[in-house]
């Protein structure tokens, strides 16, 4: 299996977890430094737990709008277009690019 069929599988996973209604801690968000850094521990401790990412991570499959900016994954330093991904390390998994997760930075 090539890493693109891998990345497709993993997105199907993740669009059918958010779209079935998994709750996802997408508040509050993390725009300090010290909220930052909490978040990144807890998703060191889950490692490859995918469902635990997306929790953890704030993942929701629209998004959001915080501090009167729109926050879609589309517009986030971590998110590299040409592979629809996100590439922050503790998250490191195929994302769409109006889904959105609370450690959005620009």
């Amino acid at each position: 299996m090539t890493t693109t069929e891998s990345n497709q599988e993993v997105l199907e996973e993740i669009r059918s977890l958010l779209q079935g209604g998994l709750e996802t801690e997408a508040f509050p968000r993390a725009d300090t430094h010290d909220a930052v850094m909490a978040v990144i521990s807890r998703l060191r401790v889950a490692g490859d737990d995918l469902k635990a990412k997306l929790v953890i991570g704030g993942f929701t499959p629209h998004p959001v709008e915080h501090g009167g900016i729109e926050q879609p994954c589309e517009t986030c330093m971590y998110y590299l277009v040409h592979r629809r991904f996100c590439e922050l390390p503790e998250l490191s998994v195929p994302v769409e690019p109006e889904w959105s997760c609370r450690l959005w930075r620009i």
